[in-house]
């Protein structure tokens, strides 16, 4: 008997050796999942009329802590949620397309260490009419804190919102703040317009993207024609993921917008881009397509290609079908269709390599 309670003393120390283990990987595994970033907001409306928006980022976390660049740029995304009474207002700003995001891309911060910056917002959101503004940094990405691996959901960092009051603010004309210079004349040839002088031979290139674009768009129009919310396949799946006929209508009114938009719109395209992007535009200013250096180094068909650019900026216009930029690459796409089929139908990427499919699938 005595040799019997050992034994059953021996197994219940280990077996709450093993449960004290597994507790501690998953509370590793949470806190590692989970990056203790806090953020402050201040907003004051200064005596000149700008509406000014000041930042704090602090790791309170151990380790380091990775913050993609792009989200602590006005500049370069859409980081700030603005309503008036309730209503979320225009954002002038430009959408990018970019490649997926590098090492490079990603702010570090110490433990205990802060990053903050100051927006000017009243020139880059439609503070126009007297109301009750609420204002709060809001950012939601794949690859928020991180490039390594696939994220299953996109992660999110936000502020508490700031109430004040606005009476009005009129446009600055800053709505255009960034763009590049678009000095030279507009010159149009067969109804395609060009500004940012655009040489002859990137004219050349532009038309014939452009022809490459339209046959990619006819193709997606034609497949989605053939197909219903009941009847998918390995193509619809891949980039927007499980389909209702909610969801399925929308992609159908997107491609129908773009198609129209190549066929019927008065197109410009702007050269004078000097930035690493493929293109940007103003999505309350169609149709202007800012083409930048990874356009020309990029192939006409197949993944990140110049049709495939064109048909991910002109789905970005409100008049269009308003898309935002989710996630980048073909890799975050499908975790989004996986993750959120929703927001793949919002995310420009997924509606350009659903048209650029490559690889093929039916």
């Amino acid at each position: 008997m005595p040799a019997i309670q050992a034994a059953r003393v021996t197994l219940m120390k280990s077996f709450l050796r093993a449960i004290i283990t597994i507790a501690a990987i998953i509370s590793m595994q949470a806190t590692a999942a989970k990056p203790q970033l806090d953020v402050d907001l201040t907003v004051k409306n200064s005596g000149s009329g700008d509406v000014n928006a000041t930042l704090t980022i602090t790791n309170n976390g151990n380790g380091q802590q990775k913050l993609l660049g792009w989200y602590t740029d006005l500049d370069e995304e859409h980081i700030f949620e603005v309503k008036r009474d309730g209503v979320e207002v225009e954002f002038y700003g430009p959408h990018y397309k970019r490649h997926a995001p590098v090492e490079k891309d990603f702010i570090k911060l110490k433990s205990g260490e802060s990053l903050t910056k100051t927006y000017e917002l009243s020139g880059l959101y439609d503070m126009s009419e007297a109301g009750s503004y609420e204002i709060s940094y809001d950012v939601k990405s794949l690859h928020l804190y991180s490039n390594k691996g696939q994220q299953k959901k996109a992660q999110r960092l936000m502020s508490a919102p700031v109430t004040l009051w606005i009476d009005g603010i009129a446009a600055k004309g800053t709505a255009n703040k960034g763009k590049p210079g678009s000095g030279g004349s507009t010159d149009c040839i067969d109804g395609t317009c060009f500004t940012g002088r655009c040489s002859n031979s990137q004219k050349t290139e532009i038309i014939s993207a452009l022809d490459a674009a339209d046959q990619i768009t006819n193709n997606s129009v034609s497949y989605l024609n053939s197909h219903s919310a009941n009847n998918t396949s390995a193509r619809y799946d891949t980039w927007f993921g499980a389909a209702t006929s909610s969801r399925y209508n929308t992609a159908v009114a997107n491609f129908n917008a773009i198609d129209d938009a190549i066929d019927n719109k008065p197109l410009e395209f702007d050269c004078s881009c000097k930035k690493s992007y493929f293109a940007y535009v103003y999505p309350t200013q169609p149709y202007k397509v800012y083409l930048c250096k990874a356009f020309w180094n990029a192939n006409e068909f197949g993944t990140d290609s110049r049709a495939g650019t064109i048909v991910h900026e002109l789905s970005h216009f409100n008049a269009v079908a308003g898309t935002d930029d989710v996630v980048y690459g073909q890799s975050g796409a499908q975790s989004l269709a996986n993750s959120d089929p929703d927001q793949a139908l919002n995310n420009a990427d997924s509606h350009e390599y659903f048209a650029e499919n490559t690889p093929n699938q039916n």
